[in-house]
């Protein structure tokens, strides 16, 4: 490899970071946002809804501006963005804003994040393929951790219909990487699905899919137009409404798409889980949410479980992650998320 290879696969790579951490940031804002907007009178179904009306439509206005026929290649592969848009999108975000009514925004981030352990499960029953004792190792950090942030040892009383609510977003996480990973699996050419096609897709089905709960009584479908408080500062609905549609949906997915582009996989997908830290971050500042030094050291056990658990597994649809010294874009997985 030459000297200038090498160099353009450094920037590569540290452009893919840049682009990652920012999407682990956006999305990380999200549940303090949604938290806002249902301190105020809204419902979760409600936050999601809206959430992802504005999200769709911004992620639509792009799409159609960078991927023109995107709406006709969507119709082709109708079936996937349908079941990305009611699963990932939808499921993954209404479980999780309904464990955040419930339960700290960290603590509902942390059980939607045990996700990879139940893709690590799935892939050893299906495939029967036993996984590393790395794997099982990470898998047996990251249980342990939730018990520490859930303060399972100090018999704090633990808010059931929350965890499972974020047990629930956890699966709907899980089916996100698995049918990511399926899209990813693709060629680049005109058969394939564009990354930026299925997100806007699944993010009309998403929004229509909650609405349509709500309309029809089977989940509360509240707006309000009470001020929200975010960080001792009173503001009109539309704000928050408008970050969560814009920043925390329609940007986060387009960062994370030009970040996983750039990044091997595994990597990109443990960089997706500094949103983490970012949402917990962010719910401290925000909305004055502080959080435990069980509840750190917890968090901190997680994130090391997953990433030993990530490193471990043999899937034949996860690649060991290399550093840019091969300058190559290896098939694209997801990032954070879900609930986003």
């Amino acid at each position: 490899m030459t000297a200038t290879q090498s160099t353009r696969g450094v920037d590569h790579f540290r452009l893919g970071m840049m682009f990652a951490v920012g999407s682990a940031m956006t999305f990380g804002l999200s549940g303090p946002l949604a938290k806002s907007l249902m301190d105020a009178g809204w419902s979760p179904t409600g936050a999601v809804t809206a959430r992802m009306a504005v999200g769709a439509l911004a992620m639509a206005l792009f799409a159609t501006i960078v991927r023109r026929g995107w709406i006709r290649e969507a119709l082709t592969h109708r079936r996937m963005v349908v079941a990305y848009g009611i699963f990932p999108i939808a499921g993954a975000q209404l479980c999780y804003f309904n464990a955040v009514a419930h339960l700290s925004v960290g603590v509902a981030l942390l059980l939607e994040y045990s996700a990879p352990i139940l893709v690590v499960g799935w892939l050893w029953a299906t495939t029967r393929r036993r996984p590393t004792n790395l794997t099982l190792a990470g898998v047996a950090l990251a249980v342990a951790g939730i018990m520490l942030v859930l303060n399972v040892f100090a018999g704090a009383h633990i808010n059931a219909v929350g965890v499972a609510w974020g047990l629930a977003a956890a699966v709907c996480a899980a089916s996100y990487f698995m049918l990511s990973d399926r899209v990813a699996a693709g060629d680049d050419d005109d058969e394939s699905l564009s990354p930026i096609t299925l997100a806007a897709g699944g993010l009309i089905i998403g929004a229509a899919t909650t609405g349509a709960l709500g309309v029809t009584g089977v989940m509360p479908l509240t707006f309000t137009t009470n001020d929200t408080v975010i960080g001792g500062l009173t503001m009109s609905w539309i704000v928050p409404l408008v970050a969560l549609g814009v920043v925390t949906t329609a940007i986060a997915y387009t960062l994370g798409i030009m970040g996983i582009s750039r990044l091997r996989p595994r990597f990109a997908s443990l960089v997706g889980l500094s949103e983490v830290m970012f949402a917990v971050l962010a719910a401290w500042v925000m909305l004055g949410q502080a959080i435990t030094v069980t509840q750190a050291v917890g968090g901190a056990v997680v994130l090391i479980g997953l990433a030993l658990a990530r490193q471990g597994d043999r899937s034949e649809k996860v690649r060991a992650a290399t550093w840019p010294d091969t300058g190559g874009v290896d098939e694209l997985t997801p990032c954070s998320r879900a609930n986003g």
